[in-house]
């Protein structure tokens, strides 16, 4: 069969394989031990049912520079330590597996290498009878045959996840209105009494007593233009207008403050365990 890249066959593979995370990136190591062998560079799936077939190993410094496939049968994944343990993998064998440069390389040929170096002198070889045969079988290769290579070990990649809803409580700040405070001028008519004075002459003619009685005055008294002068003054009033504080106006903001509660059906699986046989159960939960 034939192989394809993970992100070719599965295009959203970290939301549909690995809840949002990517196997690409995760350190490898040998099995049991803290000796790391290099990365995962990608993933290669059967390009017709989309099982894992190998993983792509760039070794880094373990053997420089060389990428080399592993196949999933051989690789143990731990998820919580976000590492990938080759098991039985050692340096002889990547020393002797061949490179991995594309994909367009890897025909039967070469995986028929890379299983000669991971089981030796195991891997099915089809059987000689006529070229037509043997091309058939090659291009039909059967992944099942060799399930400790490319079979997925229950015991070392089962994972089953265990979820619940939870109410999780959070404020956001909104705009819930705008409040605009100016000022604006009024008029009106107001009408002011302002009480003056005014002065006015008075001009009094009499008749004196002595009237027509010879004064003897001399001639020389009649003095032609002799005139009294007397200053007359008004009152005149004096509007004007003047500005004063009437009121003083404060704003300020006050925050009040309630409880909104909010009732929601949460949802939370329980594990399920259908046991047939005479096996002995025993579940471990681990301190988180």
């Amino acid at each position: 069969m034939a192989l394809a890249k993970i992100e070719d066959f599965y295009p959203n593979y970290r939301d549909e394989l690995f809840d949002g995370e990517d196997v690409k990136g995760l350190d490898v190591y040998a099995d049991g031990s803290d000796d790391k062998i290099g990365s995962i560079k990608d993933v290669l799936v059967d390009d017709q049912s989309g099982r894992f077939r190998y993983f792509v190993v760039d070794t880094g410094f373990w053997v420089f520079g060389k990428k080399v496939l592993l196949p999933v049968g051989r690789s143990r994944i731990d998820a919580n330590a976000e590492r990938i343990y080759a098991v039985g993998l050692t340096k002889e064998q990547v020393e002797q597996l061949p490179n991995f440069d594309e994909l367009e390389r890897v025909n039967y040929d070469y995986e028929d290498q890379v299983r000669e170096v991971y089981h030796p002198q195991t891997t099915p070889q089809p059987a000689v009878t006529s070229p037509v045969v043997v091309a058939n079988e090659m291009n039909t290769y059967d992944y099942e045959q060799q399930p400790s290579l490319y079979g997925i070990n229950d015991n070392d990649h089962q994972k089953l996840r265990l979820y619940e809803e939870r109410l999780v409580a959070n404020k956001t700040r909104r705009k819930a209105g705008e409040v605009a405070i100016g000022k604006q001028v009024e008029t009106e008519t107001a009408r002011v009494s302002v009480p003056v004075e005014k002065e006015r002459v008075i001009v009094e003619r009499t008749t004196p007593v002595d009237a027509g009685t010879a004064t003897g005055a001399n001639p020389d008294a009649f003095r032609e233009g002799e005139m009294a002068r007397m200053e007359i003054y008004e009152e005149v009033p004096e509007i004007r207008k003047e500005a004063f504080v009437r009121e003083e106006v404060t704003v300020r903001k006050e925050v009040d403050r309630e409880n909104v509660t909010s009732e929601e059906t949460l949802r939370r699986e329980e594990l399920n365990i259908d046991n047939q046989g005479n096996l002995k159960e025993e579940t471990i939960r681990r301190a988180e």
